[in-house]
């Protein structure tokens, strides 16, 4: 059965849209309650992060959740009244607690206080992490620059490789992605406090160079479909170009998203977020190349009176 991506590109377009604008909503509300878009993590805000688990082997040490309110108890009376409390897991018997920078004293003295209140902690699965703040600047500038050098650069390649309007389009359907994961993020943020770290902006730049290689191959198939066959309408090419190489751009991303999916399931806490960032920037590359990118270069060419390549004229010479 072959796909109609350019007598339904209404269809797709809205698609995307009611995507972006959901979250576009999100990022507003995260900005007005917490002063950025998205839920940063410690890599970016900097200051201590803790992370500790109850002592189940201690009678009646689990018998019950971590009570949240005590914990925030002990911070307003150690003067950190401003801290991050998340509860971790079903049985919420984890905790991660995000706060100003602490020193050793301050850590020691606020892990006995908690003890003393909610319970004895497991010693060996507690984790402390700390970044300095101007560390998490230095990261989100850099990640920052690394996307737009990375998107000049492609652009850059596609307009010499094809034609500018092929460049063009190619980097709205990567916007398209990047924006839909950004998007989603900031709404499992508000949905359930997911943070984002630096590992987030490797992931967007993993996305954007998977995106775009799904791009040129159909960007390809159509330009050679054009040289092959002139006076053809450029919705006939495209639609044809999308339809021959749909079978491999699906193949392609099956297979990343199965390894994504076992990375996400069994590859711990840490890869979690940037396995599951792949997994949807890599969905919607897959999706912006062939209902975007595509059907918008068909759309241009038409409003632009170049849908029709001219067959070359045959050179008669005079006897």
């Amino acid at each position: 059965m072959k796909l109609q991506v350019i007598r339904q590109r209404g269809i797709w377009w809205t698609i995307s849209l009611a995507i972006i604008l959901a979250g576009v909503i999100a990022m507003a509300i995260s900005w007005s309650q917490i002063g950025t878009p998205l839920r940063p993590s410690l890599d970016f805000v900097g200051g201590t992060r803790l992370q500790l688990e109850l002592d189940c082997t201690q009678p009646n040490n689990c018998s019950k959740p971590i009570d949240l309110d005590a914990v925030r108890g002990v911070l307003d009376a150690q003067g950190l009244g401003g801290s991050s409390i998340q509860a971790v897991g079903q049985d919420q018997r984890i905790i991660s607690i995000r706060t100003a920078n602490l020193n050793v004293d301050q850590r020691t003295k606020l892990q006995q206080a908690l003890t003393e209140k909610v319970g004895a902690f497991n010693p060996k699965t507690i984790q402390i992490d700390s970044v300095g703040p101007t560390l998490g600047k230095q990261l989100f500038s850099s990640g920052l620059l690394a996307l737009i050098v990375s998107f000049a650069g492609i652009a850059l390649y596609l307009s010499v490789r094809f034609q500018p309007d092929y460049a063009v389009f190619a980097i709205v359907a990567l916007l398209h992605d990047v924006l839909i994961t950004v998007g989603i993020f900031a709404i499992l943020g508000l949905v359930i406090g997911i943070e984002v770290d630096s590992l987030f902006i490797v992931a967007l730049l993993t996305i954007v160079g998977f995106s775009v290689n799904d791009t040129v191959v159909i960007y390809d198939r159509v330009r050679e479909t054009i040289v092959l066959n002139p006076g053809r309408h450029i919705n006939e090419i495209v639609e044809d170009a999308v339809n021959q190489t749909l079978t491999r751009s699906i193949n392609t991303t099956l297979t990343v998203l199965l390894t994504l999916i076992s990375l996400f399931l069994f590859g711990g806490e840490t890869l979690k977020t940037f396995a599951l960032a792949l997994i949807i920037g890599f969905t919607m590359g897959a999706y912006s190349s062939i209902f975007i990118a595509s059907t918008l270069l068909a759309l241009w060419r038409e409003k632009t009176g170049k849908a029709i390549v001219p067959t070359a004229a045959p050179d008669v010479t005079e006897a």
